[in-house]
């Protein structure tokens, strides 16, 4: 397996490409199985999960072509254009699915299209319970009979789906892509109540009226879809990533550096950007995007609790913790979101970090400087935290298991040492 070596101490200074966002992207392409025509995707990264989920579509009948390609990666972006003009299989496959939760969102639109589907239960991080209770309890709500066997959902709606109301008993994400995407086609008014409010969810739903949905509701906790007997094509441009330009922001924050980053969106990043002038860090939007800069000193101790949005990113707090491992002063970091989303904090030790996990929260008390060794990533936003970790300490840091930063982090190393990060990745 490939690793990424990196040698600490360097301040990042520059400008970095915020890509698409890989959460808006992964909707978008399963809309695609709502309509015979042709649907483009603008501002796609170049992600293992994009792959994953074309090669799932591509299964499933929907035909895929790729136009263009930025140079430096970020916000020009690439074209992807998916077109399902026969669904040849409403089957999607354990050995796709298991890669990739995200892949439970081809469930809506196979049901809504095709009046079936029978799809695997899903695989991705290990980083706590996230059942599909919530997808098929929704879609059961709009006229779907479900049955789950062997390991797949089987979903059968032969007369179409219907309008429903839907209240969701906390706030799920996917559960509301999979069900907005469904309700489009339904018969007849669909109410989604306690539903998420991401940007992500907002660009589904912007692109599902481009489309000739009618959705209201956006960017509230109630979201109201009337269905319509039938979709077209558009073309629609992905939102930059949040996630991608706070991970960024943290890194110019623990090294002391000053980034622009390019296409980031402020709005959508609100409650981080707070807590990075809490601890001292200085951030603004300026015309081509988000400008990150700390001056000398360390920055402070901060405390932190995961929120759905608008709150603090569950996304972000493996980050977060790394700058707080050499802050000034202490940290409590709280995760409300997923149970078992800790795992970094072991390897954080590796390098002198003080965290004490106590239940959801981690007491983090920041030491003067942290030190290079050998990490293991265990999930996605964890090894980024240890990359970032590996940007402030002493010494040389070797990230094992960065097969994990491929699925949501697009040119990492590229746009890092761009900015003056001495980073590698050591292929196998």
């Amino acid at each position: 397996m490939d690793r990424i070596r990196i040698r600490g101490g360097n301040r990042l200074a520059g400008e970095i490409p915020i890509s698409g966002a890989k959460n808006a992207a992964l909707p978008l392409m399963a809309a695609s199985l709502l309509t015979e025509e042709p649907l483009s995707l603008g501002n796609l990264p170049h992600l293992a999960d994009i792959s994953t989920l074309a090669s799932l579509l591509g299964v499933l009948g929907v035909e895929i072509a790729m136009d263009g390609d930025a140079p430096n990666g970020g916000h020009a972006g690439r074209v992807l254009t998916l077109r399902a003009r026969r669904i040849a299989s409403t089957t999607a496959p354990y050995d796709l699915v298991r890669q990739m939760r995200a892949s439970v969102l081809v469930l809506g639109g196979l049901v809504a299209r095709m009046g079936e589907a029978h799809v695997s239960l899903p695989g991705g991080c290990a980083i706590g319970n996230r059942p599909v209770d919530l997808h098929l309890k929704g879609l059961e709500q709009l006229g779907a009979d479900i049955d789950v066997r062997g390991g797949y959902i089987e979903a059968r709606a032969p007369k179409g789906l219907r309008g429903g109301h839907v209240v969701f008993p906390f706030i799920s994400v996917g559960a509301t892509e999979n069900l907005m995407i469904a309700a489009s086609l339904a018969r007849g008014e669909t109410v989604l109540a306690n539903a998420a409010r991401e940007p992500e969810v907002i660009d589904l739903g912007r692109c599902l009226i481009a489309m000739g949905a009618r959705v209201e509701g956006l960017g509230t906790d109630t979201i109201v879809i009337q269905g319509v007997p039938g979709l077209h094509g558009t073309r629609h441009q992905v939102i930059p990533d949040r996630i991608e330009s706070g991970t960024y922001a943290l890194a110019a924050a623990i090294t002391g550096g000053d980034v622009l980053l390019i296409g980031a969106e402020a709005a959508h990043n609100e409650a981080l950007i707070e807590k990075l002038r809490e601890a001292g860090v200085k951030v603004t939007q300026e015309a081509r995007g988000i400008r990150v800069g700390r001056g000398r000193g360390r920055a402070r101790g901060v405390d932190v609790m995961t929120e759905p949005y608008p709150g603090f990113p569950t996304d972000l707090q493996a980050q977060f913790m790394a700058m707080m491992a050499s802050a000034s002063g202490a940290a409590m970091i709280t995760e409300t979101i997923f149970e078992n989303r800790f795992m970094h904090v072991s390897e954080l030790a590796r390098m002198g970090a003080n965290v004490t996990v106590h239940g959801a929260s981690a007491m983090v008390r920041g030491a003067r400087s942290l030190a290079g060794a050998e990490v293991m990533a265990t999930d996605l936003r964890a090894s980024v935290s240890l990359v970032l970790a590996g940007l402030a300490a002493e010494g040389e840091t070797i990230v094992n298991r960065v097969y994990h930063l491929d699925r949501g982090y697009e040119r990492l190393e590229e746009k890092l040492a761009a900015c003056g990060a001495e980073i590698e990745r050591l292929r196998n």
